[in-house]
């Protein structure tokens, strides 16, 4: 397995509080780090799994859990796989 870095950006902008903090992490985001900076709630991961599609996928779920709603993904390029 390969480990991905990703951020998935929250809708609308709650608020990161300690029990926002703990249902992400029951949900199984704990390999995500949330934070908000400038009135954007988003969780930057590193999320071990087969794909990088399959990372994203299984960290959307689980912010789902949390009862919350993804806006949008992103990657940094020096983020991505490189070729073989």
């Amino acid at each position: 397995m390969n480990k991905y870095e990703f951020s998935l950006i929250l809708k609308g902008a709650p608020e990161l509080t300690e029990d926002l903090a703990d249902e992400l992490f029951k949900a199984g985001c704990d390999d995500g780090t949330p934070g908000t900076c400038n009135g954007i709630f988003s969780i930057d991961f590193h999320r071990e799994a087969n794909s990088l599609e399959a990372a994203i996928n299984s960290a959307i779920k689980n912010v789902r859990a949390a009862r919350q709603e993804v806006e949008r993904v992103e990657i940094a390029a020096a983020a991505m796989p490189q070729p073989v």
